[in-house]
């Protein structure tokens, strides 16, 4: 009977056990230093970061969490990655496409930041060599006057060809600027597709438009893609638009007018609004 009921012990001991092991594996709670990734685009193809994001949690970050003078892998866990989809510069240096891990040394005044082609090292950065930089430069810090409790990272002041890639963390931030060469490859595809039977005229006139090219070729490519498209009232406003910029603010005006009239057909306020301040805007020019 003692046996019989060691027995049935054992086996409710070892059920428990068990039990438990499996609550034990299945149980999910938030990381401490969770991961983000972003994926940004930009000029051609995309900017994408991966990396993780510690928390301030009432310590002293830089200096002390975070020494000065020393390599850091830029968040926690595994090493920071950042990937361009076309060839870049940063900080007017040439950069291949690809990801990249980025490491940084922090500093009170100034960041180096390097780009590491070697994605395997992750955090230990006990075996960085300086044989595996792609880059390396060197970027001032600002204070900030508000606590940033994540470190955070962020692609912004976007343009068609430049973008700043940004650090915060407790209160320094430090950004490092991208730049690609879009608009040479956008001009050899406008001379390209310009002649083919598809003729893609408004996209071409605004491309002269937002960035100060040809305005006399940008307003022959609108005409003809109003051509195209005669109730196209999205043409016929960056029609008034060229014509504005040209000081043609006659011309400009009467533009903007059959938007009004064209929008108001389609039902679309907005457009009908940005038609009215461009002629507000040619009253006040001439």
């Amino acid at each position: 009977m003692k046996k019989t009921i060691k027995t049935i012990g054992l086996a409710v001991i070892c059920s428990a056990l068990t039990l438990t092991s499996g609550f034990a594996q299945s149980l999910k709670v938030p990381a401490p230093s969770p991961t983000q990734k972003l994926t940004q685009d930009f000029a051609l193809s995309e900017i994408g970061i991966e990396y993780s994001r510690p928390g301030v949690k009432g310590r002293v970050v830089f200096g002390d969490l975070v020494p000065f003078g020393k390599i850091w892998r830029t968040g926690a866990n595994a090493s920071t990655k950042i990937t361009f989809g076309e060839d870049v510069k940063v900080e007017g240096k040439a950069v291949k496409a690809g990801t990249y891990a980025i490491y940084t040394i922090p500093n009170k005044e100034a960041w180096e930041i390097m780009l590491y082609s070697d994605l395997k090292m992750g955090g230990n950065v006990s075996k960085y060599t300086t044989d595996n930089e792609v880059l390396r430069i060197k970027v001032n810090t600002k204070a900030l006057t508000d606590m940033v409790e994540t470190f955070t990272m962020n692609v912004a002041d976007i343009t068609a060809s430049s973008a700043n890639i940004e650090f915060s963390w407790e209160k320094t931030k430090v950004a490092f600027n991208v730049t690609a060469d879009v608009d040479s490859v956008i001009m050899a595809n406008i001379n390209e597709t310009i002649n083919t039977d598809n003729r893609p005229y408004y996209q071409a006139a605004n491309y002269y438009y937002n960035n100060d090219k040809d305005l006399k070729k940008a307003l022959e490519w609108v005409n003809k893609a109003s051509e195209q498209n005669p109730k196209a009232f999205w043409v016929m406003l960056l029609k008034a638009r060229i014509e504005y910029k040209s000081k043609d603010y006659k011309a400009a005006t009467m533009s903007a007018e059959k938007v009004i009239t064209m929008a108001k057909a389609a039902e679309n306020t907005d457009y009908q609004k940005m038609a009215e301040e461009l002629i507000a805007d040619a009253k006040k020019a001439k």
